[in-house]
């Protein structure tokens, strides 16, 4: 079988790279990537075993894909009972810029991914392996993304359950999640919204994926 000119230089620098230990541009980006969104859940719906466990989820994933970085931050926020302060998701992420699997940047500061500005979509809100999340419109719609923050990127003074009990319900109930797809089921700006009121996805923690979700979640390297 003849090979074309290029298809043999790729095939030359392929193997050039694997005998010299050298990385691909591909592994290279991946390696400095800051931000994606999880290619799989932690296994139970939104029970994440907290933001420790949310946190540790997606530097597996990460550290499994080749980043080098040890810091990654799961955007999540929490409340405690009573109306006291929780935590809130823009803080736990570092100050920016931040970059996908493919080395594109999708927000250059906290204020900048809060604001119209941030430039997360479908074609950017990569996986670790750098793949795109079906959204709403393919055969599987996995869209929903868990966040439990508001539109600022704090925790929701909402009141009722909205981060299935901080994280670690595995029975019924609720969340707020963002559409990494930027789209829903009506042109509003909550449906529209990568992170925060797309809806309060009712749901069984177990089973998110009735509700066009899979338990996914975007993470960042605080810097």
């Amino acid at each position: 079988m003849k090979l074309s000119r290029l298809a043999a230089a790729s095939i030359f620098v392929s193997v050039v790279l694997m005998g010299t230990g050298m990385t691909s541009p591909v592994q290279a980006q991946q390696a400095n990537m800051t931000f994606f969104v999880t290619s799989v859940g932690k296994g139970n719906g939104a029970d994440l075993g907290g933001l420790e466990g949310a946190d540790a989820h997606c530097l597996a994933l990460a550290k499994a894909a080749g980043s080098k970085h040890a810091n990654w931050r799961a955007y999540l926020s929490t409340t405690l009972p009573g109306g006291d302060a929780g935590v809130n998701a823009r803080d736990r992420i570092g100050k920016g810029p931040w970059r996908n699997a493919k080395g594109v940047v999708v927000a250059k500061s906290v204020q900048d991914l809060h604001s119209a500005r941030n430039n997360i979509n479908k074609q950017t809100a990569l996986t670790e392996k750098g793949e795109v999340v079906s959204g709403r419109g393919d055969a599987v719609n996995m869209h929903d993304i868990l966040t439990g923050s508001d539109p600022a990127g704090n925790f929701s003074t909402a009141g009722g359950d909205t981060t299935c009990g901080n994280w670690i319900k595995s029975g019924e109930g609720s969340a707020i999640v963002g559409h990494h797809d930027l789209t829903g089921l009506k042109d509003t700006r909550h449906m529209k919204s990568w992170k925060l009121l797309a809806w309060l996805a009712r749901l069984q923690s177990g089973k998110p994926e009735a509700s066009g979700g899979a338990g996914l979640l975007y993470c960042f390297v605080a810097n």
